[in-house]
């Protein structure tokens, strides 16, 4: 393949497209990987090391404010100027192609307005249906006013993603409302989200991390990132409530971590035990410090949204206990892999019980756990996962000459 350079940007700043852009910049490709500096999140390995080729750049960017995930108007404001950001220092860098993902819709646009002027081929990296997610939010907080708001978020992503010249999409499930959206589907290649592998390693469970805690000693269930709208930390507190001879950890922050702590102590539950978030390089130790990890997901995300806590999760060799719905990609891995327990999101008798079975059930947990880890080793490897990627990008670069346009 012609090498390039290559902008990718990942708005959350997550280990696999980290991944990603570093086993692009070892096959030649100049790279530089952006990611925002203002998203409150567990990031992945975001600096450069010594065994990185040089020609891999990772940089922040940002506004130096912390997005207002859940206030429609500051956000709004929020996303235009992190989009202009993004575009300077897009621009500096003169990309032969760019590659988008986690981006807010707004930030996006401004980029591909850019980006199109500019005549440089774009990837629109699908990583959830974010207006359908939106719309959900919004209905439930303004009523039919969220509604209209929610169309017009659907009809702009509806026509970024027509105007793209590739679409990388990180599940079939997606391929039925691109279809409908009028998405030409020959221009979108299915490459499912993974996990870095070789950076989670799976460790004992007494280790520095769980000592330097005092966790190694304690039965834990442990949930790790964020905890947005669409998660139900609620179920955490339950278990805590439900099975007060076990530790559940919550290594996250934001809103969701503030109420959980509130409620915490409103219902004096001393085995709830919370922390920010971790350094990326302890991450292997926190996971394995683990017995069960806990990941969950409310039904209105269905299957447009597939969170990545889960994939590494599976890299950790632990099993998980999921509360999800059943139609979604991470449940169906989970489940059709034999890697954890789920149960249909708000049934919470439900969830309690499969806690209390593994609890109680220690062969049962080493059999997931193994399944777990074994999964992730024949699923996520890195190279046939590139291999993708630089088809998805010869295809774009051709969509884009093909429209008349001169590539460099």
């Amino acid at each position: 393949m012609t090498t390039r350079r290559v902008l990718v940007h990942d708005y959350s700043g997550h280990p696999f497209q980290l991944q990603l852009s570093r086993a692009l910049a070892k096959r030649g490709h100049r790279v530089l990987h952006l990611y925002s500096s203002d998203f409150l999140t567990g990031q992945g390995a975001t600096e450069v090391g010594p065994d990185d080729p040089d020609t891999l750049e990772i940089e922040s960017v940002g506004i130096g404010l912390q997005f207002a995930k859940y206030s429609l108007f500051r956000r709004t404001s929020h996303e235009f100027r992190y989009g202009r950001v993004l575009r300077n220092r897009v621009r500096e860098f003169a990309p032969d192609i760019v590659v988008s993902s986690n981006t807010p819709l707004l930030a996006q646009l401004v980029l591909m307005a850019w980006v199109s002027k500019q005549r440089v081929p774009f990837v629109f990296w699908l990583q959830d249906v974010y207006s359908l997610l939106m719309t959900g939010a919004l209905r439930q907080r303004m009523g039919w006013f969220g509604d209209v708001i929610g169309s017009f978020f659907g009809w702009l992503e509806r026509q970024m993603l027509k105007r793209s010249d590739g679409v990388v999409s990180i599940t079939d499930d997606f391929m039925p409302i691109l279809r409908r959206w009028g998405v030409d589907t020959r221009r979108v290649a299915v490459v499912p989200n993974w996990a870095p592998i070789e950076e989670i390693p799976p460790l004992a469970r007494e280790n520095e991390w769980a000592v330097e805690f005092g966790l190694e000693d304690k039965f834990l269930f442990a949930y790790s990132g964020t905890i947005g709208h669409k998660h139900r930390p609620d179920l955490l507190l339950r278990i805590a409530k439900e099975l007060p001879d076990v530790t559940v950890l919550v290594v996250s922050e934001g809103q969701g971590a503030d109420w959980l702590r509130t409620e915490k102590k409103k219902a004096d539950v001393l085995n709830l035990v919370q922390l920010p978030y971790q350094p990326y390089a302890r991450l292997p130790e926190v996971l394995a410090s683990a017995d069960v990890l806990i990941a969950v997901l409310e039904r209105d995300a269905g299957v447009y949204s597939v969170p990545s806590k889960v994939l590494s999760y599976l890299c950790s060799g632990r099993p998980l206990l999921a509360s999800m719905p059943p139609e979604n990609l991470a449940a169906r891995t989970i489940v059709g892999n034999q890697a954890g327990i789920v149960v249909s999101p708000h049934d919470d008798y439900a969830f309690v019980a499969a806690a209390k079975e593994l609890y109680r059930d220690s062969e049962l947990r080493t059999r997931l756990g193994k399944s777990a880890r074994r999964y992730a080793e024949g699923t996520f490897q890195i190279e046939n996962i590139a291999d993708r990627f630089e088809e998805a990008f010869e295809y774009a670069v051709a969509v884009r000459a093909a429209r008349g346009v001169r590539i460099r």
